[in-house]
């Protein structure tokens, strides 16, 4: 098993994002409260949705989360966090 992709194909919701093989890892994406996080999200009755977001499930998804939290840590003072009240 790679440290970089792991698939709960036992788990009831998968595949939740319905793609093949889906990298389950990071099942709760670490980029949530983020609100530049680089993945598609939207708004919905003010909180953050994420459903249609494949970015933390997809082949490449353990380099992209590593790079963006790479950049969170190495600019703590930039980082800009998602409220409720976001639109």
């Amino acid at each position: 098993m790679s440290y970089k992709h792991y698939s709960n194909k036992s788990c009831e919701f998968y595949p939740c994002h319905k793609l093949e093989n889906q990298n389950c890892l990071f099942c709760f994406c670490p980029l949530y409260f983020i609100s530049d996080c680089g993945g598609d999200y939207k708004f919905t009755n003010g909180y953050k949705d994420c459903s249609d977001c494949t970015k933390n499930h997809d082949e490449n998804s353990y380099e992209f989360v590593m790079k963006k939290l790479k950049e969170i840590f190495d600019n703590p003072d930039k980082v800009n966090f998602i409220t409720k009240t976001e639109k």
